[in-house]
């Protein structure tokens, strides 16, 4: 399998999609990564994004329903692959063991 590299954005609009339960589309995304981040973002941003990461193969949509509330328009629904999920599992890990091998003074440097 190949390996992709996965940005600080990517990692967090991966995750927001796990949270979201794979029922995910852009506007939740945004909505969501904003609440957790306190921070602003350009649905662009999402947008290009979450395409970017269907191309490397950490995603995938497909078109959900219209409803009268969007217009009779439907929206791009985004689920997290496996190779995205075991992506996701890898940078857990590699994050983990880089936090265990911080010497304790310097953790208790940072806790203060």
């Amino acid at each position: 399998m190949k390996k992709t590299g996965v940005g600080e954005f990517e990692e967090m609009v991966l995750l927001t999609i796990c949270v979201l339960d794979n029922s995910a589309y852009a506007f939740s995304i945004k909505t969501e990564v904003e609440a957790r981040t306190n921070r602003k973002l350009n649905i662009s941003a999402i947008h290009t994004t979450l395409y970017r990461m269907e191309d490397k193969g950490l995603l995938t949509s497909e078109m959900g329903e219209s409803n009268s509330i969007r217009g009779g328009k439907r929206k791009r629904m985004f689920s997290v692959t496996p190779f995205g999920i075991k992506s996701l599992s890898e940078i857990k890990a590699t994050r983990s063991k880089l936090w265990e091998d911080i010497p304790a003074m310097i953790l208790k440097e940072l806790k203060s």
